[in-house]
């Protein structure tokens, strides 16, 4: 039986946002960390990223009984290309602790990379494929050891529009602008909760300033 690869050093890990807020988040957290906001561009950033990845923010909960502000620590990841990818052993026990020490329970069921946003029956069909979440940028890391810690934003009872694809296109449609209320409360919650995570989990001597 392979031994877990030992954790690395929290200077050794570049930690992937997708946005600014998940960004913004990390830095707060962990203000000594590498950090690199990238979205689809990820999969031509290989060398650039380095060997030990660990990609950090919200998700899109696939299941009823996830809910908003859920922690996600996959041992696995879908990729938008059918095939799996195993999450680094060592890395996912390290966050899984630091989600618990943050007063959370981690799931670590697979987490699904979409080309798309996931909406509809379509969450219902990967949910019964084993995916607990979905992101749009996880599995075009490329990394010798990755890991992700996501938080669970929209679930099946309060989904997002296909609209936000293309945010400033959504912000221009009035029947998203509650929706749009809702996510500049609810996303930077995530976003930090999130970041708390892989704080915790990297060994960083962060105080725990709130619960979800």
């Amino acid at each position: 039986m392979n031994e877990p690869n030992p954790t690395p050093a929290p200077d050794s890990i570049t930690l992937v946002a997708a946005t600014s807020i998940e960004a913004r988040a990390l830095r707060r957290r962990l203000p000594r960390a590498r950090i690199i906001t990238a979205g689809i561009a990820l999969t031509q950033m290989r060398e650039r990223l380095g060997e030990c990845v660990i990609s950090c923010g919200v998700a899109g909960g696939l299941r009823g009984d996830l809910s908003t502000g859920t922690v996600l620590v996959p041992r696995e990841i879908g990729r938008p290309d059918g095939t799996r990818l195993i999450c680094d052993e060592g890395l996912v026990d390290c966050l899984a602790g630091g989600a618990r020490r943050a007063g959370h329970e981690p799931v670590l069921d697979p987490l699904l990379t979409s080309d798309t946003i996931v909406a509809g029956d379509q969450r219902a069909a990967w949910a019964a494929r084993g995916f607990a979440a979905v992101d749009m940028e996880t599995g075009r890391i490329a990394a010798s050891r990755l890991a992700a810690v996501r938080v669970v934003l929209d679930t099946p009872d309060e989904e997002l529009s296909r609209d936000w694809e293309r945010p400033v296109l959504a912000l221009m449609k009035p029947w998203n602008w509650p929706q749009a209320f809702w996510l500049a409360r609810e996303a930077p919650r995530a976003a930090d909760l999130a970041a708390l995570v892989v704080a915790q989990g990297i060994g960083e001597n962060v105080r725990i300033t709130g619960q979800w």
